[in-house]
Order: C-alpha cells, then structure tokens, then sequence
C-alpha cells in the first residue's frame, strides 16, 4: 500500500493509505468525526487571503517535514505541502523519514530543531512516544500540523494548529456506490475488512458496510472475513469462494489484500465476481484498466492533504483559529478516468504498465 509494511501499512498511512489511532473517534450518521468528536472541516474551506499571504511572505518562515515513511503517497503529501508554502514564501529547511522507527522520528524532531523551523508537518508514529518526542517543538513554539495520528493528550490550539486526514466516511461509500453500480444495485456480495483496532481501515470498511445496508435494499453482504495479513488474503479468498461460488461482488479492505483476492479469482477462472478496493496500487489499476475483475479503486487526494497542511500551518503562525480536524476528498477512480485519477490523488501519472494497458 503505497509502500508501506504489511501490517502496519493502513495504520500509518494509506488510504493510505494509513494515528489512525484516535481513541475514541468514530463515523455515524455519514460522517468522518474527529479524535475527540470533532465535526469534520473539508480541506477546500482551508483559503488564506492575499493579505494573510503577504504577511506570511514578509515573515520569512520556514517549515521542516517529518515523514513516517517514503512512499509515492508521503511523495504527493510533499509536493502538495512544498507547493503551497512556495505560495506562501515559505521555504521547507528539513524532511525527513522515519522508517517507521518511533525512536528514530523522536531523534528526527530534535534534529530538526536545531534548524529552528517556524512550523512542523508530521505523521507521529505512536501516540506516546511522539508525545513525549514533540513536547520540545510545542515548547519552542513551533506551529506543529498533523497527518491522521494525534499524539497522547495533545490539546488543539495549544499543542498542535490541526489535525488533517481523509474523509474516511466518504470512502467507504464510494466503494460501496461504485460496486452496487457495477453489478446493477442487485446480487450477493463478500464483506472483507481489516480485523484489527484501526482507525483508517474500521471507518472505510464499516462506512462500506452501512452505506450497503441503507442505501442498496437488493444487495445481500451473503460472507464476511476480517482480515489482518495481506500475505493470507489469496488463501482466505478461495475458502470464502469456496463456500460462495456465485458471489457477484468483493470489497476488500485496502489494494494489497485485494491483489490476493484477485490471485484468488484467476486461479478459480471466475471473471464473474467484481472486486473494489482502496488505495491506488499497480496491479489492482492494471486488472481494473483490462477489464478485469476490479471495477473501482478509490483512492483520497494525497496532494490535497499536503496543501491543506501547508495552508493551516499558515493558520497558526498567523494566530488565526483554524478549524481542529480537516478532511481532504475522496476519489473513486475508474478505467475511464484512471489517468486523471493517478494525478489528482498522487500528483503523478500512473505506471508504464497501467499507461501501455490503455493504450
């Protein structure tokens, strides 16, 4: 997923894909709810005006960019942040990857402030270690803006300007919008979701779940299997395709199990079944781009997230409240606007492969 590592893949997104630990945050009634309950803010609200710019721009400030990973998705959060502070005359002194090594992104804040930026974005990797590893940086003053995870007992406005992350709601309805019209908003269908306590992943795949259940009266969720390897996807398919052989639809949690569901598929010779995922991933766009078995992937707006947390970081050296929890759109992308897709979600083209396929 994006080049992130198995099992940790849609937690530190992601999607995505992957704190996607808020404790305690939720979705109901159609919505994406914050870490404390907060009502979502979607990221086009976020706007500076051309005299908040020019104050910025006198200021001469600086930004540092503390990744968790390296991945096309932390490459299009970057040129999303890096685009709009050059908007904003800001210049980015420092970036760096973690590796997923809470320890090492603890030794990442301390380097950086040594080169004393004026704000911080960051995707903290634990909870309680980011909190004790970013203390430092709220005491220095540092405006701190944060990619999906909160760090433990950080207040809003005092600690950190916002958090910002995906409508994770809207995805899963995408998804199930997207499958139900691929196979005519009738059939029976298999649920499977990410058996583990993830904020990311619990939200998609539960949004999928209602949005079926409410809005699709003749679509039957008829198998369900939590999931928490991607490498025993392909197994778990064909147990569950064994027992439902006329399955005429599959959500699967994130792109990478969905590729062992689509293994799973070829070798039973069934071009029947429908697959939708989430997450942009090579192989999944290439089936979906030859009309395979997948039909939609949808994917959040990686580039928009980047400017959302540029822009906010805007929003605090100003001193101007800025709304607690930001959400970017979601995107459900298609053979016929795969193209498009790619590059309004990743700020890149797809690759070689999916381009020669649509040729």
């Amino acid at each position: 997923m994006n080049g992130r590592p198995r099992i940790l893949s849609p937690v530190l997104r992601g999607a995505m894909i992957g704190g996607f630990l808020f404790s305690g945050a939720f979705a109901h009634a159609g919505e994406t709810i914050g870490p404390g309950g907060e009502k979502a803010t979607p990221s086009g609200a976020l706007t500076l005006s051309d005299s908040e710019v020019a104050k910025l721009k006198a200021g001469k400030y600086t930004a540092a960019l503390l990744w968790h990973t390296s991945s096309d998705f932390v490459n299009a959060v970057t040129a999303g942040a890096t685009d709009e502070f050059n908007r904003l005359g800001m210049s980015v002194v420092a970036q760096t990857d973690a590796g997923f090594d809470a320890a090492k992104q603890k030794s990442d804040v301390e380097t950086i402030l040594a080169k004393r930026p004026s704000a911080i974005l960051a995707l903290p990797l634990d909870p309680v270690t980011s909190a004790e590893a970013f203390k430092p940086a709220v005491a220095s003053g540092v405006k701190i803006v944060l990619l999906s995870n909160k760090p433990k007992d950080f207040t809003q406005g005092k600690d950190y300007v916002a958090i910002v992350t995906d409508d994770l709601f809207q995805m899963g309805k995408h998804a199930a919008d997207a499958l139900a019209a691929s196979i005519g908003k009738k059939g029976k269908i298999a649920w499977i979701y990410h058996d583990a306590q993830y904020y990311v992943t619990n939200q998609r795949d539960n949004a999928f779940k209602a949005t079926i259940e409410s809005d699709y009266p003749d679509i039957k969720i008829v198998a369900q299997q939590g999931i928490t390897d991607p490498a025993r996807a392909q197994d778990i398919a064909q147990a569950l395709l064994l027992k439902n052989p006329d399955l005429d639809g599959v959500y699967v949690t994130w792109a990478e199990p969905a590729e062992g569901v689509l293994a799973a598929l070829r070798a039973a010779g069934n071009k029947h079944t429908k697959i939708v995922t989430l997450d942009l991933s090579e192989p999944v766009g290439l089936d979906m781009v030859k009309s395979g078995n997948v039909v939609a992937i949808v994917a959040d707006e990686a580039y928009e997230l980047g400017r959302a947390m540029a822009t906010a970081a805007g929003y605090g050296l100003l001193e101007k409240a800025a709304p607690a929890f930001v959400v970017a759109p979601a995107l459900t992308v298609t053979k016929d606007n795969v193209a498009q897709g790619w590059r309004e979600s990743l700020h890149r083209d797809p690759p070689k492969s999916i381009l020669d396929a649509l040729k």
